[in-house]
């Protein structure tokens, strides 16, 4: 059965990522080795991380799904204490006022649980999401916490010059603290290490999760062990306390760690920030918490890169009413 050959393939994969020689970069033997690719891999990289046509079908739908409870969500947020706004970098309207940060959103390159889902839509698969179901690729216990496959190294390192070119460099840098996103935020974002800017990995910029073992994260103390450039002291717990393997996080709880975080983002002194995270946690970004132009809500594909000015503004009618 192809499902049994494909566990094959991502078991090998990953034991190469998670073994004693775990590598991020792409010939190299060390998981803190940060140097680009060789010649031959960057010579690949402009054809190896394009979007395929199954991929780009795939993330329609799971689009679509993720905007299930969106609209309540947002509803609901002009209600808390800081509303939130959004805007183009080169939008006339944004503010320059000290209550605005430049915040640079990026996704995880391709993980092998994306791989997993693009090859099994190809053969025709079809499952119903957070379905613990044998046609659901997501729920493989190989790709528990997916690391980027090769395809997802090179977008992250596409990234790194736009964001070398940046004007104003990041002061802070934020990360989901599952692998693919810590792979993806080190990876792109890698020369401000040498600058001492600090990389924190945050709890609330995790995916949407739960069922999917994908969005699950692994121990603190293995992370810490893998990627010792990246602060986990905000991580209260060893183990995911948040992953249910019963049921998948509503859009109000997803919300909550969304909005969560931007109240911590909002206190922090820094005003340019990275920030490395997840398509679903993106689309409520954007969707369900910030009052944003259109052209801002989209999908985020595969090492997408993002750039907004946000605006944190004291909800008067809640002052009022409270």
């Amino acid at each position: 059965y192809l499902s049994q050959i494909l566990a094959g393939i991502v078991s090998l994969s990953l034991v190469v990522y998670f073994g004693s020689t775990a590598s991020i970069s792409c010939n190299s033997n060390s998981e803190n080795d940060m140097s680009p690719p060789s010649q031959g891999c960057n010579d690949a990289m402009d054809d190896g991380a394009a979007h395929s046509a199954v991929t780009l079908a795939l993330a329609k739908k799971e689009s679509a799904e993720h905007m299930h409870g969106m609209e309540e969500l947002y509803d609901s947020m002009r209600e808390r204490p800081i509303i939130v706004k959004a805007y183009a970098l080169d939008d006339p309207n944004a503010p320059a006022t000290e209550n605005v940060k430049t915040v640079h959103f990026l996704r995880h390159g391709q993980g092998f649980h994306n791989l997993m889902a693009d090859l099994a839509r190809a053969e025709g698969r079809e499952w119903e999401q957070y379905s613990q179901t044998p046609e659901n690729p997501y729920i493989m216990p190989e790709i528990l916490d997916a690391p980027l496959t090769e395809k997802g190294r090179k977008q992250a390192y596409l990234v790194r010059p736009t964001v070398e070119a940046l004007e104003n460099q990041p002061e802070l840098v934020a990360l989901s603290p599952n692998c693919r996103a810590l792979q993806t935020g080190v990876i792109a974002f890698e020369h401000l290490l040498s600058k001492k800017v600090p990389f924190v990995a945050h709890e609330m910029v995790r995916e949407e999760n739960g069922v999917h073992v994908c969005d699950k994260r692994r121990p603190k103390s293995r992370q810490e062990a893998e990627f010792p450039m990246v602060d986990f002291s905000l991580l209260e717990t060893e183990e995911d306390v948040i992953f249910r393997n019963d049921r998948r996080e509503s859009k109000a709880e997803v919300g909550e760690r969304v909005y969560a975080f931007m109240e911590w983002l909002a206190k922090r002194s820094e005003k340019h920030v990275g920030v490395a995270s997840h398509s679903g946690w993106l689309l409520t970004v954007f969707n369900g918490i910030c009052e944003c132009d259109v052209s801002l809500k989209d999908w985020f594909q595969t090492g997408e890169l993002r750039s907004v000015k946000l605006e944190f503004i004291e909800n008067n009618k809640k002052r009022k009413t409270s």
